[in-house]
């Protein structure tokens, strides 16, 4: 594998969908209610995208220096696991992804309100801080929360209310209650990709010390715990379809149901963590779908 192959594995762009999933609603609500401006698009999607490779880079790091990445997990292996990048190559890459986050964060928050909103610009420039320190922070350090059972918490915040509810503000300068439901569904569907994601490695976490939800809960009140997140943000966003209804199309989102309801089959008939890996990345763009139509559905 080139050098440049192998970073972008660790970058691990498979999960780069399920990230930009809240902007795609934020933006489309946006849209709807005559706010919306491309350059703010751009920016907050590559903002987001730059953050997400920033938290796997991080996650590979911290993961890999305590020993949690090894030959027990079952998920893809890791570029520091493998030994194929060393730690200190991918505490530079982390570094170097910490600016660019800046950096982009910078001109998104700077063309959303220029000079003329500097309380607003403030607030961003503070709520951008603590999304970086989030993305490190979840394996990075001795008091890493994800090894404490807070990953799912922050996953709902920040890819949820954060990722829509903040987009939305970045175009329109105000909050509507439009955003709320769909912020909910985006963030409970978010959390549960990262459930299952540690009801994978359940067994090789526990080993690691590493107390995610799933190892607090046991594999069968995970399960149940999966179906209560993935049936809610079902649940959320048929409110929000009625709630908003003026068109058969607003309903198109209720597509994504489908591979919804038989991933919760799957995982609930599941009894090998191994065959979990694939529904990872049949639930995250299940949840890209649902956002992309969720929105479009309002637009049409």
């Amino acid at each position: 594998m080139s050098n440049f192959s192998l970073w972008i594995s660790a970058m691990r762009l498979r999960t780069l969908p399920l990230s930009v999933s809240g902007i795609i609603v934020g933006s489309c609500l946006a849209e709807y209610n005559g706010f919306f401006d491309w350059v703010i698009f751009i920016f907050a999607i590559l903002t987001t995208l730059s953050l997400q490779i920033l938290s796997n880079l991080a996650n590979d790091y911290g993961d890999g220096v305590k020993g949690t990445d090894n030959q027990n997990r079952i998920g893809p292996e890791r570029a520091v696991q493998s030994g194929r990048i060393s730690p200190s190559s991918m505490y530079n890459a982390i570094k170097v992804n910490i600016l660019i986050s800046i950096g982009l964060a910078f001109f998104l928050i700077f063309f959303a309100f220029n000079i003329n909103h500097f309380t607003y610009s403030i607030i961003f420039f503070s709520l951008g801080f603590i999304c970086i320190l989030a993305a490190i922070k979840y394996t990075m350090g001795r008091k890493a929360y994800g090894y404490r059972g807070l990953g799912d918490l922050f996953v709902f915040v920040f890819f949820g209310l954060v990722s829509v509810i903040g987009c939305y503000f970045l175009y329109s300068r105000q909050i509507d209650h439009v955003v709320f439901l769909p912020a909910f569904s985006v963030g409970l569907l978010s959390t549960a990709v990262l459930n299952l994601n540690n009801m994978r490695d359940i067994e090789s976490d526990k080993a690691s010390n590493k107390n995610t939800i799933p190892v607090k809960l046991g594999r069968s009140k995970a399960k149940t715990y999966h179906f209560f997140l993935v049936a809610t943000a079902i649940a959320l966003s048929a409110i929000f379809g009625i709630l908003y209804y003026t068109s058969v199309f607003n309903l198109i989102f209720m597509l994504a149901y489908i591979p919804l309801i038989k991933h919760l089959k799957t995982v609930y008939n599941n009894e090998n963590p191994r065959d979990l890996d694939a529904e990872l990345k049949k639930l995250a763009l299940a949840t890209l779908l649902l956002s992309v139509l969720l929105g479009v559905g309002q637009l049409i």
